[in-house]
Parts: C-alpha cells; structure tokens; sequence
C-alpha cells in the first residue's frame, strides 16, 4: 500500500492521484479494499497492464487496485479459468502448448483478463465470428462494493452476463474470469493495396470471399492497404512463426519510434511529413511482399508491448460506423483530415487503421450491437495537437452515427455515449447502482458518463 502517488496509464497522458494504492494478490485483498471505505476512500478503481486510452482506470482522491492475481487455474478443451490478472498473450502462449486458442487474438498481447471481462476492444472478425474479446467470456467472479462475492455465468444469466461484458469496473471488482477457447488452427494472411475509391469499389466482392478484414489507411496519401485473414484448416508443415515477428515489429515497435524520432529532430512539417510517408511507403511494401503465409498461427499477431513504455509507444482512438454508410463516411473523413491539415496544421504522425467487425449483441454496449461496422483509427506517437484533434475527431464521427468505445476513445462526453447507445446505457447505469448504491467504484469519467 502507497499514499499520494502518481499514476499514468502505459502511455503516460493519462494520468491520476489516488490516495492509496494497493496491490491485489488475493481476492481477500480485494475484499478487505471495499469493506473498509475510511482506510480505502472512493473512487475505488482496478487496472491491469493499464493500457486504455481513456480515463476509466483513474482514481483520483481515491484507491487505485493493482491486479497482480495472474494464474492460470484450469484448461479444458473449450474453456480456459484465470485470474483477473493474468495477461491475454500469456495466456496464449500457454493454450499454443495445447494446441488450443482464443477465437479473438486481439493485438495488445498486454490486455488484462479482468479487463477483457468487463471492457471492450477490437479486432477485425474471423469468418462467422465475433472480433471482441469479450464476446467469449462465459463467467466471471467479482467482489462487489459490499465485500460479498458473486459469481455470474452466460449459462446461469446470460442477460446479467451482457451487461457485466460493458460494466468497466462499475459493478464490482472481477478476479476470476473464464473464456470460451477452440482448437489451435492455421491461418493464412495476405495483404493487397487501393486507393480509397479502389477500395469501396471492391468492397462488394472483398466482402463475397468471407476474409476477415483490418485496414491500414494512408489517408494522406490516398492508399489503402488490407489485411486479409482466414482460417486454413489444410494447410501443411510447420507454421510460419516469423511473419508476425515482422509485422509487431514494425507496427508495434519501429514505425511508432520512426515517427517519434521525425517528430523530435525534423522540425520542418512538410519535411518531416514527407519523410513518415517514404516510411510508410516501404511498409506497405513489406505488408504485401513479406507479411503474407498459407500456415501461420493467430495468437502470433499478438504484441508483447513492455511493462513500462518507452520511445516506441503510440496512442490512437476510435468509432465505428455502420457498414452500409461507411462508402460514403471514410471517403468524406479522408477530405476532412486533409483540409484540417492544411487549414489547422496538425495530421497524426503515424497512420489511421480500421476494422472490419460483425454484429455483436453479446455486450450491451456493443459498438457493433446493431450490425456490421467499420472503424476509423487514428493512431499517433501524441504530437502536439492531438487532444486539441481528438476533441474535433469526436465531434466529427459523433455526427455521423459514430460509435465510440468507452476505454479506447479519448474523450467521450455524457452527450456522445447517450448518442451511441441511447436507452442501452441508462440500462447499464441502472444495474450499476443496484450494485453499487453509493457510488464507490465510481470515478469522475464514469459519473459523466452515466449522469451521476
């Protein structure tokens, strides 16, 4: 336990000052937090690696909960039970032993068990399946702001279990979290490169091959390139276990400290500028001459990112958009970016990405509850200007039906959620304070957002 510390999220813009924190190595330690609030003052928040690009984990004034329970407790053939703590990529690795996974490979290899219980996050969906995380969570043990204990599974309440998937912490503490897994299988990956009216005039026959579907967008340059994925149940041999190496390299590790290092020493902007887009030219290069196998293994995309970030790391957001209109979204988005660089001098600094995702009902405050989207991510090493961008990119995408994500977009007002999710959220609010009447696990974010 520590008094008056200051806290960031992983990439260090966020940051918070709670008055206690506490590392959680029991569920006990979780209990004695919320039974005693004169020792542990509100708002009480649990993290894990801390990676959300929102203001969901602060906890100012407050007890901030360090998960550091991480083991993994039991492995059947189609589920896999651990601790709210343990990290998804490790989890993985493990199930590769196994020859099982996850259906959802998400690329923050960093996402926290807990966290991938109760939050959102992304990832273009497999073929037939759903692309968050979350979706294939099928039980949860939480320690409510009362200290009791309760365990919730989809089979026992599946309607509870769609509220809890988007509950961010508000309902209780989770500690124990069991997902549905499936047997390990190959995948193969290939990229191709459009313009962006290439793209939307493919678009209808891209969608007939039933590929998984993941955009990087070079809105500057008007290029799109895909990254189709599937599963390849005949493939032969051994999988290739390097082109993901390559790809988390670049897009993890040296495109963000290329565009951190042009940021910090080529103070011309047009310079500079130009110089990101050769980079960016000779990656998409290597996207659609080296990243590509018949036989490689979907938990590789995940990224090890280090505990503590360093001169590689990157910040995005994100909202999505109803598929039927996003011909006419990015296009009109593409312009926008444009004029605002010229008019405003600020562009991200790396790229923008987007993701393909099914329908999801199986949280209440799925982005893609009413049907299929497609996101648009701007991804950026935080040059200066981004909070002032991100304010006028919220406004933008919300006037448009966008659909924002409450721990992955910078930002959201109380006005933006009720937008996106309407009467969703009040249910949601609703069954928050059912559990947690006097507000304890509340911080400010989450008291904007559900009116509080």
């Amino acid at each position: 336990m520590a008094n008056d510390l200051t806290v960031t999220n992983w990439f260090g813009d966020l940051v918070s000052h709670p008055a206690v924190i506490v590392d959680a190595n029991s569920v006990a330690d979780i209990v004695r937090v919320l039974k005693d609030p004169s020792a542990f003052p509100a708002p009480v928040r649990a993290v894990g690696s801390n990676h959300s690009t929102a203001r969901c984990g602060t906890a100012d004034g407050g007890t901030l909960i360090r998960m550091k329970m991480n083991r993994i407790l039991s492995i059947g053939t189609d589920t896999v039970t651990v601790e709210a703590g343990a990290l998804y990529r490790d989890i993985a690795l493990t199930l590769i032993e196994r020859r099982l996974q996850f259906h959802v490979n998400t690329e923050i290899g960093s996402l926290s068990a807990g966290s991938a219980a109760c939050a959102g996050t992304k990832d273009a969906s497999m073929p037939g399946e759903f692309g968050q995380v979350g979706s294939y969570v099928i039980g949860v043990k939480m320690v409510l702001p009362s200290g009791d204990l309760l365990e919730v599974t989809e089979d026992g309440d599946p309607e509870l279990m769609k509220q809890i998937r988007c509950s961010y912490g508000t309902f209780g503490v989770v500690y124990e979290v069991t997902f549905r897994i499936r047997p390990l299988v190959p995948m193969a990956v290939h990229h191709r490169t459009f313009t962006v009216k290439e793209f939307f005039a493919a678009l209808p026959e891209l969608r007939k091959l039933n590929y998984s579907m993941f955009f990087y967008m070079f809105l500057f340059t008007d290029r799109i390139t895909v990254e189709f994925r599937k599963y390849n149940p005949g493939a032969t041999g051994e999988p290739n276990r390097d082109v993901w190496k390559i790809r988390n390299h670049f897009w993890g590790t040296a495109g963000p400290r290329f565009g951190n290092d042009a940021e910090q020493h080529i103070h011309p902007a047009t310079l500079r500028y130009t110089i990101i887009e050769a980079f960016n030219a000779m990656w998409r290069f290597k996207l659609e001459n080296i990243i590509k196998d018949d036989h490689t293994l979907m938990p590789d995309q995940m990224i090890h990112y280090p505990p503590v970030a360093d001169d590689s790391r990157y910040t995005f957001s994100l909202f999505a958009f109803p598929e039927e209109q996003y011909p006419e979204i990015l296009p009109e988005y593409t312009k926008w970016v444009n004029d605002y660089y010229e008019h405003k001098k600020y562009r991200v600094n790396l790229v923008h990405v987007g993701y393909r995702i099914e329908k999801d009902q199986q949280a209440l405050l799925s982005y893609s509850y009413d049907g299929t989207v497609l996101t648009i991510d701007p991804v950026s090493t935080g040059n200066e200007g981004w909070k002032t961008f991100l304010g006028d990119y919220n406004e933008w995408c919300s006037n448009r039906n966008g659909v924002p994500l409450l721990n992955q977009t910078f930002g959201v007002t109380e006005a933006i959620a009720k937008r996106a999710f309407g009467d969703r959220l009040g249910v949601i609010s609703a069954t928050r304070k059912k559990y947690d009447p006097t507000n304890r696990l509340l911080n400010d974010y989450f008291k904007e957002l559900f009116g509080a």
